[in-house]
């Protein structure tokens, strides 16, 4: 074991035995005030260094959030939706409090509020909630109440500090799900908060719950939870994959064909057309992975399709988000140094490209930060906040991104055969062309008329192309449905030859069982012959 990873793993191991080790340690223990580079952020250092002691970074915003260095403080003040610059990372004037800095929190928006829960700060857990309030940019503290215990838990846990949990909005409720404990459970824990009567309460669920474990993936698909991989409390890595039933609270295990990803924590994920589920990266105890799986959810079947464009470095502790097919990729580390590439992937194309990239030791280059998404004025922006990259942050950093709309109009410009779901071809499907089509043109159609300003006769023009693009594509539909059957034809023949092959083999071995059965015959008798050689001469 290479000596940062053995070290990560003593001080994880300190961190959860004893969390107040390092406060009484620093007490003997002069801890020197250093600047440290990105170069540094490895996760052996989290505790080691407790970047609490380290200066503030002053590349984006002071310590109270509230100066802008870089920013017209007019401009900013009358919203993020009156900047013009796109794919670059800003730091807002924020309001309030701050909640402490910490990484591998949870974070959801939900009514143009972004929640803050929980996380790791110098080893140590939390189970704050904070909120911040996305138009008027204010932090505050939830004061939340804790709701009676189901009859049949044991203790009061439901607002045990935890850090590396997820927590997904749904419907006027956060849902926290998982997270390494200092007193684990032996089975993952599904905790509510309600944001009318501000209570938290433990949500009974049904079925076989998975292990108890830390830094998996919760992807939301429609009314269930999927969940994937992590590091159980024996800090053995998991490549398992759940799905939890939000309306019957039903846990199911699922047991997909193909190949899996290898067991691997701290990775992310992503839903694409409400079917397949993407893992990218992800990290072992000795390694970190930059491969793209898919996961077909109606199917269930894994494949591991051809990425494009510039493929991420490989990377663990990244955060993500989707904007429509677009899916941003922000922050994470190698136990080397931080990712400094803000990257998307278009999950039709599989194609990524970097959208902007970062200088120096700043929050959004960091490991176990948070990622969200939300709009202002009418317009997607992204939000991360917190993080580890030499030192524990607080700070809320702010992106609009341009891809959405420009990816999209490129894909639906070229021809429609070529522009067929690459995931969909990974996995054997197929997809409704028409009604692709229609969304599609129904988006390309709004970008003309917001560049044009006169929609009408854009409009008409676009509504009278519809039935020859529409006849077009079924008649391309239909040479896919009969390229289709072929290849269906060419697999049920290879079946077959594989079948005799398989036969021809089985007579083959049988014949090797004969002959060595054989071979073991004539060793004996060779054997008995030469004793007889050799004792002849003696008798007489």
């Amino acid at each position: 074991m290479v000596t940062t990873e053995a070290m990560r793993l003593f001080v994880k191991i300190l961190e959860e035995e004893d969390p107040g080790w390092y406060s009484r340690a620093s007490n003997f223990v002069s801890e020197p005030v250093i600047d440290m580079p990105v170069s540094h952020n490895s996760k052996a250092e989290h505790a080691v260094e407790n970047g609490n002691a380290l200066p503030e970074t002053k590349t984006v915003a002071s310590e109270n959030g509230n100066v802008m260095e870089t920013q017209d403080k007019d401009v900013v003040s009358e919203g993020l939706g009156s900047i013009l610059v796109y794919d670059q990372w800003i730091a807002p004037p924020i309001n309030g409090q701050r909640p402490k800095a910490r990484y591998e929190h949870g974070a959801a928006v939900i009514q143009d509020k972004m929640y803050i829960f929980g996380g790791n700060h110098n080893g140590r857990y939390l189970s704050d909630l904070h909120v911040l309030d996305l138009r008027s940019w204010t932090w505050s503290k939830v004061e939340s109440k804790v709701g009676a215990e189901p009859p049949e838990s044991a203790s009061p846990s439901i607002l045990a500090p935890c850090a590396g949990h997820s927590v997904i909005p749904w419907e006027n409720k956060l849902i926290s799900i998982a997270g390494h404990t200092k007193d684990p459970s032996e089975t993952i824990q599904v905790k509510g908060f309600d944001l009318k009567t501000g209570t938290w309460s433990m949500l009974k669920t049904y079925g076989k719950p998975p292990v108890s474990r830390g830094g998996q993936s919760v992807t939301l698909v429609g009314t269930s939870l999927v969940i994937f991989g992590g590091e159980d409390a024996k800090r053995s890595l998991l490549n398992d994959l759940h799905i939890l039933d939000l309306e019957t609270m039903t846990w199911d295990e699922i047991d997909a064909a193909g190949v899996p990803p290898s067991p691997r924590s701290d990775h992310a994920a992503a839903v694409h057309a409400e079917r397949y589920l993407l893992i990218f990266g992800g990290g072992s105890h000795a390694t970190c992975f930059n491969d793209l799986h898919v996961l077909d959810l109606q199917s269930m079947e894994w494949t591991r399709p051809t990425q494009q464009g510039d493929i991420p470095t490989p990377r663990a502790g990244h955060a993500s988000v989707t904007v429509g097919e677009n899916w941003f990729i922000v922050g994470g580390g190698d136990n080397k140094s931080g990712a400094s590439e803000t990257v998307v992937l278009n999950m039709s194309t599989l194609v990524w490209s970097v959208v902007t990239s970062v200088q120096g030791r700043v929050p959004v280059a960091s490991e176990g930060l948070s990622l969200v998404v939300s709009s202002c004025n009418g317009e997607d922006i992204l939000l991360s906040f917190g993080g580890y990259n030499g030192r524990y942050n607080s700070e809320v950093n702010v992106l609009k991104p341009s891809h959405k709309s420009t990816l999209q109009s490129k894909i639906m410009e070229t021809p429609a055969p070529d522009s067929v779901s690459a995931v969909h071809n990974a996995t054997n499907a197929t997809r409704d062309l028409e009604s692709d089509f229609e969304v599609g043109q129904d988006s390309k159609i709004r970008e003309i008329v917001v560049d044009n300003g006169d929609p009408e006769p854009l409009k008409s023009r676009a509504n009278g192309n519809n039935e020859n693009f529409l006849v077009t594509l079924k008649a391309e539909k239909e040479e896919l449905e009969s390229s289709l059957t072929k290849e269906k034809m060419q697999t049920v023949q290879i079946k077959q030859e594989l079948s005799e092959a398989e036969n021809r083999n089985t007579e083959l071995y049988k014949e090797l069982q004969s002959v060595r059965g054989q071979l073991a015959s004539e060793q004996s008798r060779c054997f008995k012959l030469e004793v007889y050689a050799f004792l002849a001469p003696v008798v007489h």
